[in-house]
């Protein structure tokens, strides 16, 4: 089985500073539909805002959503969105010192911290705005007080449309990494036969966890380093970052894991 997961945000949806490929969306769409291939969407956004994505961009609804930056877990159907109750009953088990109401105590006052708007949390997903000019004396007091002791993943990205820096505290059971991993085991599928396209800095974990990598021509810096940085320590790693030029395409957001999908033979011509 042929999957394809791609995070939305700059990499999938045509939503940053770089010119998007008319048409490149429907293409998208139309591959997808023609070649079979189960689509899911790996998102930092939560459902609604995934909703608003189909909606305003028009890329159509996947088979798997896991949102909330790994957190959650739907699948799509004729009836519409179920929630994947097997994955909650995973990270719990596998999550047993998690609590988000502690993380929150734990970094209470921490100077340049911002806790997230509501909906942007859950009991999974504990998230901060953060002074990214002064991240790395934020981030460093943070590990102090949290660091190890509630089975917690630090997630650290900025995003380059805001300038703002972004904090999310996730049981270490429960990344976009894992949930991936957890959707390949339960279809069967092997790490390489499952190709995940990404642009910044949460997505680093997916891209160096076996699966078949793809950075879009607009992956930002940090997410470039860290990917480079990886592959140099494990040369068996599959990545491919989209440069553009095929099919008339330029590389960037959907264009690029078009291009990806292609070099992976995800996509295909036929004869």
């Amino acid at each position: 089985m042929r999957i394809l997961a791609t995070d939305l945000d700059r990499t999938l949806l045509p939503n940053g500073s770089w010119p998007p490929d008319p048409g490149a969306i429907d293409l998208f769409n139309e591959l997808t539909q023609r070649h079979d291939v189960l689509v899911v969407y790996v998102t930092g956004r939560n459902l609604d805002l995934t909703e608003n994505a189909i909606r305003e961009f028009g890329i159509r609804y996947p088979h798997v959503l896991i949102s909330d930056v790994g957190t959650s877990i739907r699948k799509y159907g004729q009836d519409g969105w179920k929630p994947h109750g097997g994955w909650d009953t995973h990270v719990k088990l596998a999550s047993p010192r998690w609590d988000a109401t502690a993380v929150r105590s734990a970094v209470a006052g921490v100077d340049g911290l911002t806790e997230q708007e509501s909906e942007h949390c859950g009991p999974f997903k504990q998230s901060y705005y953060v002074d990214h000019d002064r991240n790395e004396a934020i981030l460093k007091t943070v590990d102090e007080r949290v660091k190890g002791k509630f089975d917690e993943v630090i997630v650290y990205s900025f995003d380059s449309q805001s300038g703002k820096g972004l904090l999310d505290f996730l049981p270490h059971s429960a990344t976009k990494q894992t949930a991936l991993e957890y959707i390949a085991d339960e279809i069967g599928a092997s790490k390489p036969d499952v190709v995940f396209c990404g642009d910044s800095g949460n997505d680093v974990f997916p891209l160096t966890a076996g699966f078949s990598g793809v950075l879009v021509r607009n992956a930002d810096e940090q997410l470039v380093a860290g990917v480079k940085q990886a592959a140099d320590a494990r040369p068996e790693l599959k990545l491919y970052y989209a440069k553009g030029g095929f099919k008339g395409l330029n590389g960037y957001y959907t264009s690029g894991v078009i291009e990806g999908a292609y070099h992976y033979g995800i996509f295909y011509d036929a004869d």
